[in-house]
């Protein structure tokens, strides 16, 4: 049970607390898994039961923050290690009510929010911690809820007032922007001894062989696709089909249904189209996407949103063809090796994976959009692939399984490496900027609170007007 409290009280305070300089707007959407994921520090004091609501710790505007909050918080803290300043309730009770803040702001200004995206969250946000527990009535317990109408709406409401603020935060800096002359300039008032140190930085490359699925294969999916579209029109459930028989395991369990598709939904292109290109209970033939072919019944469709079921499979790839991709991957390695082709251009020329062939097979870090890598932040498989490698030495063949746990092949390289060094201003502009960016976001939006504590209602109980942070909000 222990391992269960962990994963909801960190799904319940990070729907509390949303620092804007700490936490990205992406990195929110993702935040509840990660953590529960990548942390291995077990609360040992968290009760089976939510904490009951024991008094008023402070009120922003129209919010209360409630003494349980603050408790729910400072455990999570303690959970993931934290110790000192950063358990103490009185930074917590800061972080809420910079929170709370935001939100009440939010509302004064009118800042819409689509109701059904909020919708969209929480709903996936509860199906994760289904799946996490093994059921909902572990999670009714924990929460002391009796029915889950009565959580969902509980999530309803924290996930709204979090894209309150989050919207409220973007509000705020959507315009700041640094010029290459404040750059410079937040680079020459550092202290020569408090200039930034940056760790080794690796530019990655990399050529991916996956084995071809044959036409046979292909064929024997749409027939099997055209067999169960068949049947279905004949009159049998389209939902207990894809239990049974799709692919794809995020909407297998619940007969396919992937609700609230928008046409600026991050979903393939293809999928869209056939999602809006369809009546209500139609049911498509079998057409391909990058991930695999479907065919898809449209269950309602409620203005701009539609709500569909599908069914998607994968061709079976034959031992025949992963034994040619992996001898095709090993003479291209060997004939790297021996100079007879560069890494660049086998990449551009043989390589399987469009996202990166184009540009020498060159890796783009997610989080910062540039080809640079930081040792000390890289995932662990990449760290681990290329680690021991020199410039353009090439690693071995990986063996590796896509979404569809199928096989295919990669090797890498170093393209560049950078070792362990002091800011230089010319070699790390991109990086010094984004150090730049972010002090003048924070002062932006330092400078907003202190001219909205001003005229927004707040109240801090007795316990907590000692805290140093207090005098500033108290007027």
């Amino acid at each position: 049970m222990k391992s269960l409290n962990k994963i909801l009280t960190l799904t319940f305070t990070f729907l509390v607390i949303n620092s804007w300089s700490q936490i990205t707007i992406d990195e929110k959407d993702n935040l509840i898994k990660d953590e529960a994921e990548k942390t291995n520090v077990i609360a040992e004091n968290i009760d089976n039961q939510r904490v009951k609501v024991d008094g008023i710790a402070a009120v922003v505007g129209e919010y209360l923050i409630l003494e349980s909050d603050i408790a729910k918080a400072q455990e999570d803290q303690k959970a993931q290690g934290y110790s000192g300043e950063e358990v103490s309730k009185c930074f917590i009770l800061k972080q809420i009510m910079e929170n709370k803040l935001f939100a009440h702001h939010a509302i004064q200004d009118s800042i819409e929010i689509q109701e059904d995206m909020v919708q969209s969250r929480t709903d996936q946000q509860l199906q994760y911690m289904i799946n996490q527990a093994g059921g909902i009535k572990r999670i009714l317990e924990f929460y002391g809820k009796n029915t889950e109408a009565e959580l969902r709406k509980e999530l309803f409401d924290i996930n709204f007032e979090t894209v309150l603020a989050q919207e409220m935060q973007g509000s705020i800096v959507e315009e700041i922007e640094v010029t290459p002359a404040e750059v410079r300039q937040f680079y020459d008032n550092i202290d020569k001894d408090e200039k930034p140190f940056f760790g080794t930085q690796v530019e990655v490359a990399q050529i991916v062989i996956k084995p071809e699925v044959s036409e046979e294969q292909t064929q024997k999916t749409i027939d099997f696709l055209n067999k169960i579209r068949e049947d279905v029109i004949n009159g049998s459930r389209f939902s207990s089909r894809a239990v049974l028989y799709s692919d794809d395991r995020g909407s297998r369990s619940q007969g396919g249904l992937i609700p609230n598709i928008e046409r600026n939904s991050p979903m393939a292109k293809e999928f869209k189209d056939m999602a809006f290109s369809l009546e209500e209970g139609e049911i498509s033939k079998p057409f391909k996407t990058e991930f695999g072919w479907h065919i898809l019944m449209v269950e309602k469709i409620r203005g701009q949103y539609v709500d569909v079921r599908h069914i998607l499979r994968f061709p079976e790839i034959t031992d025949d063809a992963i034994q040619k991709a992996r001898e095709e991957i090993d003479l291209l390695r060997k004939r790297i090796i021996e100079g007879e082709i560069s890494f660049d251009e086998a990449a551009r020329e043989f390589s399987d994976e469009d996202e990166t062939k184009e540009s020498g097979g060159q890796l783009i870090n997610d989080m910062t959009l540039d080809k640079r890598f930081d040792l000390s932040k890289m995932d662990p498989d990449l760290y681990n692939k290329i680690i021991n490698l020199d410039e353009m030495e090439v690693s071995p063949v990986y063996t590796e399984t896509n979404r569809r746990q199928q096989p295919f092949f990669k090797m890498l390289t170093i393209t560049k490496r950078l070792e362990e060094h002091e800011a230089d201003f010319n070699e790390d502009y991109a990086r010094i900027s984004e150090l730049a960016l972010r002090q003048k976001k924070v002062k932006e939006v330092q400078k907003w609170q202190k001219i909205k504590m001003k005229d927004t209602y707040i109240k801090i109980s007795e316990d907590y007007k000692s805290c140093e942070f207090a005098k500033d909000w108290l007027k």
